[in-house]
Formats: C-alpha cells, sequence, structure tokens
C-alpha cells in the first residue's frame, strides 16, 4: 500500500469537492481529487446559480462566473413559487444559468492550478479509519490503496464512502425532468417551483435552458413519475399555454430528503462529510451554495487543526453553525406555503 502520498483525498469533483480542494491546495497540502465519472461530469440539475453562490464564487475563487459556462437565458432574475392554493410568491434575486458540467468543471480547473491532483472514472470502493491515517481502496485496482490523513467525502446524495463507514442509508426523493423544443406563456428569466399537491410528492418545476423548456417532478415513489409528469404537463398546458413540438432528452436523479431534526453528519474519525452526503441541502434542491459553504468550513478545519482530528470534527462542526441556520431558515419558509412541508416548520 502506498503510504501518504497526498495528505487529502477528496472524493468528488462537483462545487463542494472543488472548493475543498481549492481552498486545501492554495494552502500547501497535497490532495488528490477523485472523481468516479469522466470529466467533464454531466449532472442532472437545474443550473440555477443564485447570488449567493454566485458571491461564494467570487469569495473562494476570486473568479466570476464566465459567460463560456452559460446557457440563455444567462440571467436568473430569482424563483416564484406556488403554494398548495396555486398562489404564486416570487422572490427577486439576480443570479445565473449554467450548464453543471461547464461549471463545475470551471472550479475544478481552478482547484488544479492551485496544485490538486485530480483522477476521473474512478470510484472509491471502501474506506478504513486507521490511526494516523485513513486508507482507501478504489474501483480500479491498478492504482492499489491509498493512505491519507483525512478524507473528504464530496460524493453528492450517494455516499460510497459514507456507506462504508457507517453502513447507513438515506431516504431518497427521485427527480426526473424532461427538456422540451416548445412555448409557453412565462417569463424565461425565472425558476418556478410548483408545491401543489396534486402535482408531485415533493415539487415540480419549470425553467429555460439555451431555449429548451425544462418541466420535471419529483417524487418518493418512482412507480409514480408518468402520472405526476403526465399530470403537471397538462396543468402546464391549461395554466400557462404549454405547447410541446418534440421532447429532446429526459432524465432522472436523486437527492436526500432533509428531516425535520436536521441531523448533519460531519464525519466519523479522519473521514470528513460535505455537502449534500453530509445533510446540507436547501429546499427545492438548492445544493450548490451550502455544498461549497460547507466544503470550505471543511477545509478550514482541517487547515487549522491538522495534526488533531478531533478538533478537525468539533471545529467544522462549529463552523456550520450559521449555514445550517440559514438553511433552517429557507426550509421553514417553503412550510409556511405548503402542506407537504408542514413537518419542517420551526418550532418555537
Amino acid at each position: 500500500m502506498e503510504r501518504n502520498n497526498h495528505d487529502i483525498i477528496v472524493v468528488g469533483a462537483g462545487p463542494t469537492g472543488a472548493t475543498c480542494a481549492k481552498i486545501l491546495s492554495e494552502n500547501g497540502f497535497s490532495v488528490l481529487v477523485v472523481e468516479k465519472c469522466k470529466l467533464p461530469r454531466y449532472k442532472s440539475c437545474s443550473g440555477m446559480i443564485i447570488a449567493k453562490t454566485a458571491a461564494l464564487v467570487k469569495e473562494y475563487f476570486h473568479a466570476d462566473i464566465p459567460d463560456r459556462v452559460k446557457c440563455t437565458p444567462y440571467d436568473n432574475y430569482g424563483m416564484v413559487f406556488v403554494n398548495d392554493e396555486g398562489q404564486e410568491y416570487k422572490f427577486e434575486q439576480r443570479g445565473h444559468n449554467v450548464w453543471r458540467s461547464d461549471f463545475d468543471n470551471f472550479l475544478l480547473e481552478m482547484a488544479e492550478e492551485k496544485g490538486a491532483e485530480v483522477i476521473d472514472g474512478v470510484s472509491v470502493s471502501s474506506c478504513k479509519n486507521l490511526d494516523d491515517c485513513v486508507e482507501v481502496t478504489f474501483s480500479d485496482s491498478s492504482i492499489g490503496k491509498k493512505s491519507a490523513k483525512y478524507l473528504i467525502d464530496c460524493e453528492g446524495a450517494i455516499g460510497t464512502v459514507k456507506r462504508s463507514l457507517l453502513n447507513c442509508d438515506k431516504d431518497y426523493i427521485i427527480t426526473y425532468q424532461a427538456f422540451y423544443n416548445g412555448k409557453i406563456n412565462l417569463d424565461p428569466h425565472y425558476f418556478y417551483a410548483y408545491l401543489q399537491p396534486k402535482l408531485s410528492q415533493y415539487d415540480a418545476w419549470f425553467n429555460v435552458k439555451d431555449d429548451m423548456l425544462v418541466l420535471g417532478v419529483a417524487v418518493e415513489d418512482k412507480s409514480k413519475i408518468k402520472e405526476y409528469n403526465d399530470r403537471f404537463i397538462k396543468y402546464m398546458q391549461e395554466k400557462h399555454n404549454l405547447v410541446i413540438d418534440k421532447k429532446v432528452k429526459e432524465e432522472k436523479w436523486i437527492m436526500p430528503r432533509v428531516r425535520p431534526d436536521y441531523v448533519i453528519d460531519y464525519g466519523i474519525g479522519r473521514a470528513l462529510f460535505a455537502g449534500e452526503v453530509a445533510g446540507f441541502l436547501n429546499p427545492m434542491g438548492e445544493g450548490i451554495s451550502c455544498g461549497m459553504e460547507s466544503g470550505y468550513y471543511c477545509a478550514r478545519a482541517v487547515i487549522e487543526n491538522f495534526n488533531d482530528s478531533q478538533k478537525v470534527l468539533s471545529a467544522y462542526k462549529q463552523n456550520t453553525t450559521d449555514l445550517l441556520a440559514y438553511m433552517k431558515r429557507q426550509w421553514h419558509l417553503v412550510s409556511i406555503m405548503s402542506s407537504k412541508f408542514k413537518y419542517m416548520e420551526i418550532k418555537k
């Protein structure tokens, strides 16, 4: 086994992993980023970059989001929530509309510029905590086992590292969306979230990317996807004069269900969790901002307490106090608008 050839192994090359890798590398640590997909990886996501995320890119990466990662319409004006009764709540906030594959790669390239090494097309099979390091086994046997002082798991909803360490499973929401050529009487600069129970088991949504209409639904039971999707399409036809000329593509993915106790899994031993795999996720699946923040705070905890793994975990938890409070406020807001999310209401 190769011993400690890197200080930190980061698993996952999304915004959370890229933030971790960039901050650690520029502070003099040897970092290996392992990504199971071939890069640039495709990520099924709305691709709405809220103002907070843009500010974090500026703060952590000292860069503006370039036009080359954006899709039309470039500018996002905010979100429109539609409650149980069909009443609209418009939240104005300037942001960006991006393709996640390009955006994620943009962040990762800056981490590489700071010295992070990246291996793609390889997943982590298992991770074992030892006294002074973590031992990592990869799906590609030619890589062999590696060890590092710390591992930071940024895999997103499904964390093989976390499952190998905690033997746990999460409650997931299944999402489905399709891209269409067509037209509709809605402003393409907004992201629309429909919370009516009749349209989904979680939420339904509409946005526009490069002139394609994107409509999706989230369900608890995957056998219900077609039923709810058909119902949502009909609703949009009747309510907003949706006309579909052609389906371009469709995709499915999952996200973890956030529970009202807001339990965050910060890590165990020298293996740390950041982003969705830790439990950081804002309403309607907005995970980029909290992923980047948790990745940053995790990296700072490692930098400041590198020689004491117990202090790393304690500092990481303390660092994210405000982030967790923000996340709770966002979920509370949604709980007011929809009976489906009433269980997320903050009790006084």
